[in-house]
């Protein structure tokens, strides 16, 4: 069973600027060929039977979603030794694997706080690698400024029916962002698609604008239907970094080797954040 997936929030959430363009279907990336320039993007696994989509920033950071780190079932925070960053996986191959010494997690967001915008708008996640990937054609990517309401977007995620290769949309729409900075998109997401980068372009090359958080549905011409949420970077990004290099014990879960339950988060606690 898949497990730490992305969340449905069952809410409407304001309402859609119309459609500059027509969506592009996902392309699943399945050769060499169609991967290249994607590697940075790999399958996030958790445990034995979950996983999530992250993205390098760095040769040792992985950008991803908050509430891929916390078990559905028990709302604890996984331990970050049950975590392996896959970059460019693909049919069992991998461009690179490497296991997490250290993640944190933002400190606005809050396990127990349930489905909220509030609480989408802060699910944000850094992780360090135990060791950096310096493989020729793994390509960290750029942040950016978030896009705007209107701009064209892609996606690059794992999901539920399509966890051997990564599946890339080229083409989606940012409908409208809301105070607390959620961005919601027309772009095509899943289960598994949690912590997948949303990109744009700057001067032909890729740059990650957002993360994925969550389905949910919206209003696009007067019509409900699904739609994704994405979490606006800048600031948000910035305080994850300084508490990273600060090894700040509030929001950092440390490896655990011991076979010993992970410890809840000091700012958090049970999570009960809602998921299917």
């Amino acid at each position: 069973m898949i497990k730490s997936l992305g969340l449905v929030i069952g809410v409407l959430i304001g309402s859609a600027i119309p459609l500059l363009a027509k969506d592009k279907p996902l392309q699943s990336l399945d050769t060499g060929m169609q991967v290249q320039g994607w590697e940075g993007v790999g399958r996030l696994d958790i445990g034995k039977t979950g996983f999530c989509t992250g993205a390098l920033i760095s040769e040792k950071l992985v950008l991803t979603a908050a509430h891929c780190l916390f078990d559905r079932n028990t709302g604890q925070r996984v331990s970050d030794d049950q975590l392996l960053f896959r970059a460019g996986f693909r049919h069992g191959r991998s461009a690179a694997e490497v296991r997490v010494i250290r993640s944190v997690v933002h400190p606005g967001y809050e396990p127990n706080g349930g489905v909220t915008v509030e609480n989408v708008s802060h699910d944000l996640a850094l992780l360090e690698l135990t060791f950096p990937i310096r493989n020729m054609g793994v390509t960290p990517f750029a942040v950016y400024s978030e896009p705007r309401g209107g701009e064209s977007v892609g996606v690059v995620s794992y999901g539920r029916g399509r966890s051997a290769a990564p599946a890339l949309q080229e083409r989606c729409q940012v409908m409208s962002r809301d105070r607390a900075g959620v961005l919601m998109m027309s772009c095509s997401v899943d289960f598994g698609s949690s912590g997948a980068p949303v990109f744009a372009l700057s001067q032909g090359r890729p740059h990650i604008v957002s993360v994925v958080s969550a389905k949910a549905r919206g209003t696009m011409g007067g019509t409900v239907s699904d739609v994704s949420l994405g979490v606006a970077l800048g600031p948000k990004l910035d305080v994850l970094r300084a508490a990273l290099d600060a090894r700040d014990r509030r929001f950092i879960q440390p490896s655990m080797n011991d076979g010993s339950v992970p410890r809840e988060m000091s700012a958090g606690g049970g999570a009960r954040f809602l998921r299917p």
